[in-house]
């Protein structure tokens, strides 16, 4: 389905937007600090504002502003506001840093959004970052409640808050998986997939000639999920000079063989920025007949950038790494459930002896590069699992929820990936050339300091002082296993900053790197496929591009990866209601397990850990009148409570749609 042309997105306007007096005006003062900055809406209503980094003195004092739900004004999430900080009174004073209120919308980030109907004249927004509902006025061409509509935002304020906007386009009925993703693709702005005549056009391309060098004699392999498409790395070994050493081929598809700057399918990618993952639905960032022929498949000879490592096998030190262009023929084609086997088992299904001698010495020496990178970098350790909601798109079916955790076999491929990562951004930093970085900021100490007040006042664990990696993993390695680990891993990570794109090498503060790039998936990232061709051009003695060029790139990657991130989790979050709706329409009696979270006026916040979601659980559904004192629930009779760490059993409720929310009640016993 063709979505609707209008254009959402706009450059900002330079004009002050309409403002409304929404909810108790906060006493105002003379000497009142006032802070322009991108404001970002939460689905409970509440927002924080990051302080333009060129704002004066005042402002670089505060790290992100909390904007109470009162607050916000109809400000949507990505507009420009300017903001007031609110006096440290009891009454704002909060856990999460400075308040502030909105006192003005300076700039609009978008003209239009998409949305369900929910009833006469109303729109529900799909994105959780624009709470509330849309008055709709004129015209709804046709659409009642229950189906996606594009609505155009009209700049008039609306009564009680809510925004106001017209109908221009219908999107199909909600809760059919194709129009959930159709419509989350629409608010998203996720590109649709290629035309056939692109991806003919993609097929055809002929790689450009450059020097190469000769791996099809040297064990080689891929090792990806079972069910993956596109194989656009390898790894390959061969013996050393010295033998207590062992090279180490890190093979990557050659794309800027096929895909030179400004190109038509440069141009594309660079739109694009990333292949986009939505559960049932893959929308590549290349053609993927393009993508096909780029693929590393056993037994062709593939064209591949190769980082060739020299490993000290005993101590896992990498003493040298060079940079080439090769030709390699995977040997096998294997998959992480079948490494992993094979690690954990030692089954080995039909495989020579010297396949296997060859493996095992893969699995070694990987072993001992990360412990050597453990011992001297530091990186974090953050084993958190991630939750994938398997969709039929194709059949109209949600099928389940999958719970994988980073094992062995992911950290073989992990590791080397890492290691050419690092090799090529020495390289570039070191000669000079302009190049795309990936960094990690230190996490501001107000962050820091708001989860050690939540898992102490909630766990009562104890961080300490976590000023630095060290600190931070020594925090880490003390957390015992157990229900309550999860939700302080997540918490941890939450309070951590956002990587991001950066024109200069910096910090890694989760890695404990100072130099690192992306290099390794050229086909699903743009910023790879950037760092490829530059490289090229550099051997080639082509055109390279300039700093100020990798700085606009790499400020436009960072914004799209959010937003494509931003457009997975709306899709999972969404797709997952669905599945426990299905379930509860069945009539399912099914009990989640699940730990007590955060405890609310409203009642409580539970993990469920199987399902990656947080559950709610309203004081109306718990027997005993309940009643919040601090950290606690406390029945009537004071016989029963629930704090945070508590383990609870649940049974589904009710699906809250408009606030994206599943609601439990404690199971009967």
């Amino acid at each position: 389905m063709k979505k609707s042309r209008v254009k959402r997105r706009q450059s900002r306007s330079s004009h002050p937007v309409k403002r409304s007096r929404i909810g108790h005006e906060p006493p105002r003062h003379s000497h009142a600090i006032t802070i322009d900055g991108i404001i970002k809406i939460t689905s409970r209503g509440f927002g924080f504002v990051v302080p333009d980094t060129d704002e004066a003195a005042d402002a670089e004092k505060v790290a992100d502003i909390f904007i109470p739900p009162q607050y916000t004004m109809t400000a949507m999430s990505g507009d420009k506001v300017r903001v007031e900080l609110l006096p440290e009174v009891p009454e704002y004073k909060n856990d999460r840093g400075p308040a502030g209120k909105v006192v003005e919308i300076l700039q609009r980030s978008r003209t239009s959004l998409i949305g369900e109907v929910v009833g006469r004249n109303r729109v529900r927004p799909i994105n959780p970052g624009f709470p509330g509902e849309i008055d709709i006025f004129g015209n709804a061409k046709g659409a009642k409640p229950g189906e996606w509509v594009e609505v155009k935002l009209l700049e008039t304020g609306g009564r009680d808050g809510f925004r106001q906007g017209t109908v221009s386009a219908k999107l199909g009925r909600a809760g059919e998986i194709i129009n959930d993703l159709n419509a989350i693709c629409a608010e998203y702005e996720i590109p649709e997939p290629y035309t056939e005549e692109e991806d003919e056009a993609g097929a055809a391309l002929v790689p450009r000639e450059i020097k190469r060098e000769d791996f099809r004699k040297d064990f080689c392999l891929t090792i990806d999920p079972h069910d993956a498409k596109d194989f656009d790395d390898a790894i390959s070994l061969r013996p050393a000079a010295d033998p207590n050493e062992i090279e180490i081929g890190v093979h990557i598809a050659d794309l800027a063989a096929y895909i030179a700057p400004g190109s038509r399918f440069d141009r594309s990618a660079a739109k694009r920025g990333f292949t986009a993952y939505l559960p049932g639905r893959t929308l590549p960032m290349l053609p993927p007949k393009l993508t096909a022929i780029l693929s590393l498949t056993e037994n062709d000879d593939c064209l591949t950038h190769t980082v060739v490592l020299t490993v000290h096998r005993k101590s896992g030190r990498i003493i040298n790494a060079r940079r080439v262009h090769g030709i390699i023929r995977v040997t096998k084609r294997l998959d992480y459930d079948q490494v992993q086997n094979y690690i954990d088992t030692g089954e080995t299904p039909h495989w020579s002896k010297k396949f296997i001698e060859n493996l095992s010495t893969l699995v070694e020496v990987t072993r001992a590069m990360r412990a050597y990178r453990r011992k001297e970098e530091k990186f974090l350790l953050l084993e958190v699992p991630e939750i994938r909601v398997l969709c039929d798109e194709k059949n109209n079916k949600i099928l389940g929820v999958e719970r994988k955790l980073q094992r062995e076999a992911n950290q073989l491929i992990e590791e080397f990936m890492l290691a050419a990562n690092t090799a090529v951004a020495l390289e570039m930093s070191g000669k000079g050339v302009p190049a795309i970085y990936r960094i990690h900021p230190e996490p501001f100490p107000e962050k820091i300091e708001e989860f050690t007040d939540f898992v102490s006042s909630a766990f009562g664990v104890f961080p300490g002082n976590m000023v630095d990696r060290i600190a931070c993993n020594k925090f880490l390695d003390s957390l015992p296993d157990g229900p309550t680990k999860p939700i302080i891993l997540s918490a941890f990570l939450r309070s951590l900053p956002r990587a991001s794109y950066f024109n200069k090498p910096q910090l890694h503060f989760g890695l404990g790197k100072t130099h690192y790039l992306h290099f390794t998936s050229p086909i699903r990232r743009y910023t790879d496929l950037t760092v490829h061709q530059q490289l090229w051009e550099q051997s080639s003695n082509g055109r390279l591009k300039s700093d100020k060029e990798m700085e606009r790139l790499a400020e436009r990657c960072t914004e799209l990866e959010q937003n494509n991130d931003d457009a997975y989790y709306a899709a999972s979050d969404r797709m997952k209601l669905r599945y426990l709706e299905e379930q509860m329409m069945r009539g399912d009696e099914i009990l989640y397990n699940g730990v007590v979270a955060r405890i609310v006026a409203a009642g409580m916040m539970v993990d469920i850990e199987d399902l990656g979601i947080y559950g709610f659980v309203p004081l109306e559904n718990l027997r005993g009148n309940f009643k919040r004192h601090g950290d606690i629930l406390k029945s009537f009779n004071g016989k029963k409570t629930f704090r945070c760490g508590d383990f609870v059993q649940l049974q589904l409720s009710a699906i809250d749609f408009a606030k994206g929310s599943a609601v439990f009640r404690p199971a009967e016993k």
